[in-house]
């Protein structure tokens, strides 16, 4: 299973999971995060943008384990595999940890409502990834 196919869509999966996390996180959700509301919930944002390398580690492990459990369940039957299975990683886990957010935090609902559906859309997209560069060598059964 840890194949060059493997490592590569691992790595893209990493790149384009980081891209999206700027995208989604730093532009489109940054007017959320500088509400006074939503903001006095979180560390100041020096303190945590000095342990910013402890997420880049999370994602390298997320990475890891998002394209492990899509190969693990390959069907080689295309984009829309890919589509589907980042509807289960955005429902399974964007879903749970946003509204777990919500539970723990005094946050207002549109933080939690607006990064879940940020982080669905990009599992969303990381499936398509997946989908598109995961494809094994068939081999050839032996009689």
């Amino acid at each position: 299973m840890f194949t060059k196919k493997f490592w590569l869509t691992f790595v893209l999966v990493f790149v384009v999971l980081e891209a999206t996390n700027y995208f989604f996180y730093m532009y489109l959700l940054d007017p959320l995060w500088k509400d006074p509301e939503v903001a006095k919930a979180f560390r100041p944002e020096e303190e945590m943008f000095s342990k910013m390398w402890m997420g880049y580690i999370l994602d390298l492990i997320w990475s890891f384990f998002f394209t492990f459990f899509f190969a693990k369940g390959f069907e080689n039957k295309g984009v829309w595999e890919g589509v589907r299975f980042g509807i289960y990683i955005g429902l399974f886990y964007f879903l749970v940890v946003s509204y777990g957010n919500y539970i723990v935090f005094p946050i207002p609902y549109k933080a939690t409502l607006y990064p879940f559906l940020c982080g669905f859309a990009q599992s969303i997209i990381l499936g398509v990834v997946a989908a598109l560069l995961y494809k094994p060598k068939v081999q050839s059964e032996e009689t």
